[in-house]
């Protein structure tokens, strides 16, 4: 379901990512094949020197469809970032990604905080992210964090998603069935 970045996925990747419903919602641009190879050769580098991580989405057969990001990390903390080619929205493959993404973020990186900065006037992807049982509102408890992204204009709202409240939801979510069957 995800790999590392490689560039020989860059011209598939390319394509789906200039789509007019995916392109807009893209954080590293690219306006031509040879410039996508170039970004991608790009964060390669920035995730040796662990200043992000990024994956590459697969479908069911291997296939890339999008990517999955962790941006400016510091501190055991960044920025998630995704996006999926327009021919696999809405099958599950986001939802699926992320998990794994987590999982991997939490248990093998040691990550304790992601951050997703929405703006305030996105009301789907607002309503997107209040849907994960796990996400809690970021504006209060990060505060400084929101001063940051807010430093050019103020318009985004923060959420996060700190390991222990993914441990608790999926972890202890277990434990309470494994007691419940037990009684």
């Amino acid at each position: 379901m995800l790999k590392k970045r490689e560039l020989h996925d860059a011209p598939v990747l390319f394509e789906l990512m200039s789509h007019p419903e995916v392109f807009p919602y893209v954080r590293h641009k690219a306006s031509s094949t040879d410039e996508f190879y170039f970004l991608t050769k790009q964060t390669i580098e920035a995730e040796d020197r662990g200043e992000l991580i990024s994956r590459t989405i697969l479908d069911e057969w291997g296939h890339p469809i999008g990517t999955i990001n962790l941006f400016d990390v510091q501190e055991n903390k960044g920025f998630l970032a995704t996006w999926i080619g327009q021919p696999y929205f809405g099958k599950g493959y986001n939802k699926i990604a992320k998990e794994a993404f987590f999982e991997e973020l939490f248990f093998q990186l040691d990550i304790e905080a992601i951050f997703m900065k929405i703006r305030r006037t996105n009301q789907r992807s607002m309503k997107a992210a209040l849907k994960i049982p796990y996400v809690s509102a970021g504006n209060d408890t990060y505060p400084e964090v929101l001063s940051w992204v807010n430093r050019n204009e103020d318009v985004y709202d923060l959420f996060v998603i700190t390991k222990e409240q993914y441990m608790f939801h999926y972890y202890g979510e277990q434990e309470q069935n494994e007691g419940a069957m037990e009684a």
